[in-house]
C-alpha cells in the first residue's frame, strides 16, 4: 500500500543509492524491463505501475500529477527508502516535477526523461480531450495503432518492432477508466519552470533529437530557460530513448546518481 493506495511496484532491494523509474502515458513499469538491468548492478531500483496504468488501481476520473506524486512518496516510505533520485518518463517526468515541489527533502535528485515542466498549450490540451473521447467511445484500438511507434525514431522503428508490439500490448490491456484519469491529470498540471529554476534538487534532463513528442525547438528553449540543470542529449533517439539508446541513457542516469 501507499499510504490508502494500492500500488504495484518491484525493487531490486540492494544498493545504498536508489533509483525510482516513473513510466510514460500508456506505459506500465514492464516499459523498463531491459534498462534495469543496466541500472540495478550500481544502484538499487524501484519500478511502480502509476495508478491509472499497468495493475496499479484507477481512483476515480481525474488522477492529477499531486496525487501520483504523493502516492509514490508513500510507496517509498512504505519500503523505508528516505532519500532517492526519481527519473520520469515523458508524463512521469509530470510526476517526478510534482514530487519535486511537494517533496523535495526526499530527492537526491530529478531526472525529466523526454518530459518537460510545460503545462500543456491549448491544442495538447484539445489533443487531450480528443484521446478521452476516442477511449470513453471504445475506440482505444486507435491509440494503440498509432502511439506506440510515434515514439521512436523515424530510422528507429524497424529495428524496435519487438518493443513497439510490446508497447501495442500494454495499450490494449490498459483500462479505459485509467487511461481517461491519466489524460485529465495531465490537462489540469501547470506549468513549473519557475519551480524547477529555484529548486534545490540537482537535476538532469535526457533528451532525444529526433523526438517527435518534443520538438527539437521546444527542448532546446526548455535547456536555455534551466541552466542549472544537467543535459544529455540521445543523438539518435525519439521519445524512448531509453529503449533506443539504452548504453548512452544509462551511463548518463549513473553519473548523475
Amino acid at each position: 500500500m501507499a499510504g490508502s493506495t494500492p500500488v504495484h511496484l518491484c525493487d531490486s532491494g540492494a544498493g545504498e543509492r536508489c533509483v525510482v523509474l516513473l513510466h510514460g502515458y500508456l506505459e506500465s513499469m514492464l516499459v523498463w524491463d531491459e534498462f534495469v538491468p543496466l541500472l540495478y548492478k550500481q544502484v538499487r531500483v524501484v519500478t511502480i505501475d502509476l495508478p491509472g496504468h499497468g495493475i496499479s488501481v484507477v481512483d476515480g476520473e481525474c488522477h492529477t500529477m499531486e496525487f501520483l506524486a504523493d502516492t509514490v512518496a508513500a510507496a517509498m516510505a512504505a519500503l523505508g527508502i528516505d532519500r532517492y533520485t526519481v527519473v520520469g518518463h515523458s508524463m512521469g517526468g509530470y510526476v517526478a516535477l510534482a514530487m519535486c515541489e511537494r517533496c523535495p527533502e526526499r530527492l537526491n535528485g530529478v531526472v525529466l526523461l523526454s518530459s518537460t515542466p510545460n503545462a500543456d498549450t491549448p491544442e495538447k490540451a484539445e489533443h487531450r480531450r480528443r484521446e478521452i473521447e476516442l477511449v470513453k467511445s471504445g475506440k482505444k484500438e486507435m491509440l494503440a495503432r498509432v502511439a506506440p511507434a510515434a515514439g521512436f525514431a523515424e530510422q528507429n522503428r524497424r529495428r524496435m518492432a519487438d518493443a513497439i508490439e510490446d508497447l501495442t500490448e500494454q495499450v490494449f490491456v490498459t483500462e479505459e477508466e485509467g487511461i481517461v484519469a491519466l489524460l485529465n491529470g495531465m490537462i489540469q498540471r501547470p506549468d513549473r519552470n519557475e519551480m524547477l529554476q529555484q529548486s534545490p534538487v540537482r537535476q538532469l534532463f535526457i533528451l532525444g533529437r529526433k523526438d517527435g513528442y518534443i520538438p527539437l525547438e521546444v527542448a532546446e528553449s526548455m535547456v536555455a530557460r534551466h541552466p542549472q540543470a544537467r543535459v544529455v542529449w540521445l543523438e539518435e533517439s525519439g521519445h524512448m530513448g531509453f529503449l533506443e539508446e539504452p548504453q548512452p541513457c544509462a551511463e548518463a542516469l549513473l553519473a548523475f546518481v
